[in-house]
């Protein structure tokens, strides 16, 4: 029997998506080597340089010395990442590993700021918003981008998914030196003290206490404010910031509701129902949940949670913000984001631990 020409393009491409160690190292290299090009055409006077912006990491910068400094790490990157997708490396070399490595966390959550989470969750909280009469009427969508989606956040967003391709060439560079199974990445020599199935369910489940925890100390203070409660702050502070901002405890109460909205979609990490649709769900109660429904999406979110999380580490550690100890309750919630994104990001891990299947390539499982 012969497949269908849609049938035929769906194997493509499902055999395209299992098989991403194989190209994954040439995308990051076109991906590196188109980095390092726009980086030299700011190093030569080009336009739209998006660095050296006030409270970031690279706050100050300059167009030539770090157009310079991007072109030179893009252009070795795409020389690195081609070595490092070889199909049988020659021998283990720390360099392009520590290398994809640093790259890789640069690039997802050092770089960034808090920008590209507030892009995110504002899109929802104007259209849940826009009739509770937090949204101005005149705030159209043009508006939203040009506020929350300009050039300087869009190129964190480039940075990020660069990112993420240097750590998938790092991870099946790791594959080849370790003769694991390209697909799955499991070997005969696999430790299996912290990768099992029964391992990954208790750790995880200390990794989910962690992301809910912290999300829902966040969403208490805004709760509090909203209802009028100086929870961590003076009253006299609240009542001054209303009266500046009418709204904004209101507009900070939905924020900390997606929070917590975000918090019981991570118990779904180690609850049933994140395996099987419950059945309050209609069109698909009683259909088993494919993982990277729940796998890529907080894998999204854990990144752009720490990347927030640090820029705020920094802006009140590193930035010389004031900080006013009897309003405690502005600032530490957020000290804590890059605790609550690892820990969403180590719940995930453990979730894909605890739901792979035998591997069809490998047979292992």
């Amino acid at each position: 029997m012969t497949m269908s020409t849609s049938d035929a393009e769906a194997e493509h491409r499902k055999r395209t998506a299992t098989n991403w160690p194989q190209w994954i190292g040439y995308v990051t290299a076109v991906w590196s080597g188109a980095y390092g090009l726009l980086g030299l055409s700011w190093a030569l006077g080009g336009a739209a340089f998006p660095f050296g912006e006030e409270n970031t990491l690279l706050a100050g910068a300059e167009p030539e010395p770090t157009g310079w400094a991007a072109a030179s790490l893009g252009l070795l990157g795409a020389v690195i990442a081609v070595a490092m997708s070889r199909p049988r490396p020659r021998r283990r070399l720390v360099g392009p590993t520590a290398f994809a490595w640093t790259l890789a966390a640069g690039l997802t959550v050092l770089i960034p700021d808090s920008r590209p989470m507030i892009a995110l969750i504002r899109a929802p909280m104007m259209l849940i918003g826009t009739p509770l009469g937090l949204v101005p009427d005149d705030l159209t969508a043009a508006d939203y981008f040009s506020a929350f989606l300009p050039w300087p956040v869009v190129n964190q967003l480039v940075l990020m998914a660069g990112g993420l391709l240097w750590a998938g060439t790092a991870v099946a560079h790791r594959r080849r030196l370790d003769d694991a199974c390209r697909r799955c990445g499991r070997s005969d020599r696999e430790a299996s003290r912290w990768t099992s199935p029964a391992a990954a369910a208790r750790w995880g489940r200390w990794a989910v206490a962690v992301a809910v925890a912290v999300p829902v100390g966040y969403a208490a203070t805004r709760w509090a404010w909203a209802l009028d409660i100086p929870l961590g702050v003076p009253q006299e502070g609240l009542d001054e910031l209303e009266a500046e901002s009418p709204g904004i405890w209101w507009a900070g109460a939905l924020l900390a509701t997606l929070a917590l909205g975000g918090a019981v979609l991570t118990l779904g990490l180690v609850q049933k129902w994140g395996e099987v649709y419950p059945r309050w769900m209609p069109g698909l109660r009683g259909r088993t949940v494919r993982p990277r429904t729940a796998i890529v999406p907080a894998s999204v979110i854990a990144l752009l949670i720490t990347s927030t999380g640090l820029s705020y580490v920094r802006h009140y550690t590193l930035g010389g913000a004031d900080i006013a100890w009897d309003s405690w309750a502005m600032y530490v919630p957020q000290l804590f984001f890059p605790l609550w994104g690892a820990g969403l990001g180590a719940a995930a891990l453990a979730y894909h631990l605890r739901r792979r299947r035998r591997c069809p390539s490998c047979g292992l499982g």
